[in-house]
């Protein structure tokens, strides 16, 4: 009996020591572990990666060669967990980067220093030097609506803000994009423009009545939405602009005016010719909300559009002309989008009243993009519709029109492609299971695999047991 004892006793010891040893080990581990980099401790499982970063927030980070500071206005106790956690993996990532709280409570006057702005906790300001920029909540998390379900969309759009702030205040210059202004334009769609800020492109208004040319520093000349046509010296100035190596993205289409000439010409000149009224399409697959003005573009696999073709995304043209395209010698055209064979543009224009086709209508096919490879290196991008960014049709397409601008901007410039993050989703998807899956699956969760581990466990203490009695005969 005493060498039962003894043998509990030395037993007892035994597993003490071990998990004494199991738990100084552990406590080690832990402690090594909080000092290594977020990227080795941590791994992404949301379905989204919203946790993760793309090759180009990397090739961004790992170009530092000046030190940049992330603040991180918050007060104590309100920190978000995914801001954190991305936060982690920039500072992880570069020596060049710092984050450092500043908790609104104890520094009130902090942020007045870089925004007019009432900043929100767990908004941003990046800074590097004497340059700064101030990243918002609200574009970190982003919410719109879904025009078909009126269900929300929520996203998150950290990494592209973050990435985005870090490039604009270590880039000294930014290419300059002017938007033409003096003939009824409206201002850009905040979708659009926003897209533009995103990518780090100064913008400017340019009026050409006030200029003897188009500014050096123009990158590209943005024409929207113009409702009444340019003079005949400020087409030969765009001209001028575009011969000289210059870009224009153009977004105008059918006006109460009817064609606007001058303007128009800038395009005629290469062999694509403006058609006058309205595109309609007859047959619904080629249009949307059975609206036949609201088409549905073949879109041709090109590299300003690729990126939207490999994802199936659809853009609209609303309340749009259509191009034809001749041969040019003076420049290489290539067709973005364009319609059905069974599509006619109604003469009616703005002013039509059916969509039915009426004789002396014009038969299609039509060019509803076209980008226009000047040989002398200018170019010129061009979507007959001055709906095209309008914000509702934005919507419709699920940001594929702005996102085609965009890359087409991109594409002109040379400089963004780098800066392409897209939104994380924050929406659940969720498992839908039939009425017999799920009974099934309560048996297993709430009576099958208790049971099995109660035997199990019962299996165990029987087995030790009978052992121990074995040793103590």
């Amino acid at each position: 009996m005493k060498d039962s004892k003894k043998l509990a006793f030395r037993g007892g010891s035994y597993s003490l020591l071990i998990t004494v040893v199991v738990l100084a080990i552990l406590i080690v581990v832990n402690i090594l572990a909080r000092a290594l980099p977020t990227t080795l401790t941590k791994y992404d499982m949301s379905a989204a990666k919203i946790f993760s970063v793309t090759s180009n927030t990397k090739a961004v980070v790992n170009a530092l060669d000046e030190d940049v500071n992330i603040y991180w206005v918050v007060q104590s106790g309100e920190e978000d967990k995914i801001i954190e956690t991305l936060l982690g993996k920039y500072q992880s990532m570069s020596s060049h980067i710092k984050v450092i709280k500043r908790n609104p409570d104890v520094y009130p006057t902090f942020a007045a220093k870089y925004t007019d702005e009432t900043v929100q906790n767990n908004s941003l300001i990046v800074e590097c030097g004497d340059i700064s920029r101030y990243v918002p909540i609200y574009d970190i998390y982003d919410q719109d609506v879904d025009v078909n379900t009126m269900a929300y969309n929520n996203s998150f759009d950290g990494e592209a803000a973050i990435t985005s702030a870090i490039n604009y205040v270590t880039t000294d210059e930014h290419p300059c994009v002017y938007r033409l202004v003096g003939h009824g334009e409206p201002a850009l769609p905040t979708d659009f423009s926003d897209l533009i800020t995103r990518a780090n492109y100064d913008t400017a208004d340019l009026s050409l009545a006030e200029e003897d040319s188009v500014p050096e520093d123009a990158a590209c000349v943005v024409i929207y939405g113009s409702t009444r046509d340019i003079s005949t010296e400020e087409k030969d100035l765009l001209s001028a602009y575009v011969e000289g190596g210059g870009c224009i993205l153009g977004f105008a289409g059918p006006t109460e005016n009817g064609l606007l000439e001058n303007l128009y010409s800038i395009l005629s000149d290469y062999a694509v010719e403006m058609q006058e009224g309205v595109v309609i399409e007859e047959i619904p697959k080629y249009y949307a909300f059975q609206k036949p003005y609201i088409i549905l573009p073949h879109m041709e696999d090109t590299e300003i559009t690729h990126a939207l073709t490999e994802a199936d995304y659809q853009p609209m043209m609303a309340v749009t002309a259509g191009m034809s395209v001749g041969e040019s010698s003076r420049a290489t055209i290539t067709t973005l989008m364009n319609t059905s064979q069974s599509a006619f543009s109604k003469l009616d224009g703005l002013a039509l009243k059916s969509y039915m086709k009426d004789t002396g209508d014009l038969d299609g096919p039509f060019t509803l993009g076209v980008d226009i490879d000047v040989k002398n290196g200018g170019e010129i991008i061009w979507f007959p519709s001055s709906e095209f960014l309008a914000s509702v049709y934005n919507a419709y397409s699920s940001g594929a029109n702005a996102e085609l601008a965009m890359n087409a901007l991109a594409s002109m410039v040379g400089e963004g492609d780098k800066l392409e993050i897209r939104s994380k989703s924050l929406n659940f998807n969720y498992l839908t299971i039939s009425e017999t899956q799920g009974k099934l699956l309560k048996i297993l969760m709430i009576g099958a695999i208790p049971v099995l581990y109660l035997g199990i466990g019962i299996s165990s203490v029987v087995e030790t047991r009978r052992k121990q009695n074995e040793e103590v005969e």
